[in-house]
């Protein structure tokens, strides 16, 4: 894995392994229309769209792209005195998550829920989540 490089007067307090996951929605990727050609007596070949099938398939585009908890993966965490650190597994890069732009943490059962002022918000889950979340409620009130 890559090493996190630290701002100079940031220090670490946590290097764990946690599921991470982000909430957005995405553009709605409609489908090309379905059917099959007809060999018809009169009209000879043509065109029959299937609009039941279509229907669904629009429907099913549309939901998969409301809003929802997306990108699930295992990823090292790092807890600094300047934010969270994220490298999901495969990645090359860390993706930064800044206390000052920290606007809420929200525990659920297992889970902490971090939302940003910039971005997507984060789901982190794991058996040092408990910890990380109150760490990082420490940390932002301390910054605040």
């Amino acid at each position: 894995m890559t090493d996190l490089v630290l701002a100079a007067g940031e220090v670490a307090f946590a290097d764990v392994m946690c599921s991470a996951a982000r909430f957005y929605g995405t553009d709605v990727d409609y489908p090309t229309s379905t059917g099959y050609f007809e060999h018809h007596p009169t009209f000879g070949r043509r065109w029959v769209t299937n609009r039941r099938l279509d229907t669904r398939r629009r429907q099913e585009a549309e939901t998969a792209a409301l809003p929802q908890w997306r990108d699930h993966t295992a990823a090292r965490v790092v807890l600094t005195s300047a934010g969270v650190r994220l490298l999901p597994r495969g990645a090359h890069e860390w993706m930064p998550f800044d206390h000052a732009l920290l606007t809420g943490i929200t525990a659920e059962p297992a889970a902490v829920v971090l939302s940003y002022s910039t971005c997507a918000p984060l789901l982190v889950s794991g058996p040092a989540v408990p910890w990380l979340g109150v760490a990082i409620e420490h940390l932002r009130h301390g910054f605040a």
